[in-house]
């Protein structure tokens, strides 16, 4: 076996909602280690080549890093391959252009465009809340971020809106019913709904009801749930969607719709 941290990535194996196609090469980006899981993240080459297309290959996105041009979370990134993640704002002020990286209903990372007010805040989950040495109380995000002395009032699984200026929270909401949430794993991921109901499941997850806009209802566990605002209003816009899960036959409708159109 080879020793220490392994540093290629084959491209068969890269997560498929990075949509790399098979004949471009026979490697793809590793994201660096940092704020986010490798399977749940999305380099800033893959942002600014495949997404973007500001980059017509890797080395014209080194090139653009290189210059300092784009931030993630209001910091300037120059490591092409920097894991952003979900809820991140990829921020391009050459362009005047804010993105939140957030999931489609197909489980893809969506780049929504969001305005300079929005890009000025994120929601981040609370992965832990815990006493630290000489009695410091913090908490930790689902974004590595650990906050000290947070409101005594915010729990496990909450959720913080955060300043990314000052990195200090502004506002949080609690983990309950009657609050709405979009589903960060499993086979709903990407749906947005009304949180219904919690099942205490004792040596087991507690599972979440969630029912969406038009009245679907589905279940998921609780490690997926991410609750982004008070009551029925998020506190984030939304993509085109609004996390409306279509069905095969209507994902269908709207596509022959689409090519009559073209």
């Amino acid at each position: 076996m080879a020793r220490g941290p392994r540093k290629h990535l084959k491209r068969l194996n890269a997560p498929s909602h990075w949509m790399l196609d098979k004949l471009s090469g026979a490697f793809a980006p590793r994201p660096s280690q940092g704020p986010h899981k490798l399977r749940e993240c999305l380099p800033l080459v893959v942002i600014l080549r495949n997404r973007l297309k500001y980059a017509l290959n890797y080395s014209d996105a080194i090139k653009i890093v290189n210059q300092r041009l784009m931030k993630v979370d209001g910091k300037i990134r120059t490591d092409i391959t920097f894991p952003a993640g979900f809820m991140d704002i990829v921020s391009l002020e050459k362009t005047g252009e804010n993105f939140r990286l957030v999931y489609d209903t197909k489980g893809r990372f969506k780049l929504h465009k969001v305005s300079d007010k929005e890009a000025k805040y994120k929601l981040c989950k609370v992965r832990r809340v815990a006493v630290g040495p000489k009695k410091t109380p913090y908490l930790v995000t689902h974004d590595a971020r650990t906050i000290r002395y947070p409101d005594p009032e915010i729990k496990e699984n909450d959720t913080v809106k955060i300043n990314i200026e000052t990195g200090k929270i502004a506002d949080y909401v609690r983990f309950e019913t009657g609050n709405v949430v979009i589903i960060t794993g499993g086979h709903n991921i990407g749906r947005v709904g009304i949180m219904m109901k919690r099942d205490r499941l004792q040596g087991a997850h507690d599972m979440i009801h969630v029912k969406d806009a038009i009245g679907r209802p589905f279940l998921t566990r609780i490690g997926n749930v991410f609750v982004i605002g008070k009551g029925e209003k998020p506190w984030i816009s939304l993509p085109r969607r609004k996390g409306i899960r279509a069905t095969i036959m209507e994902d269908r409708k709207e596509r022959l719709e689409k090519n009559k159109k073209n």
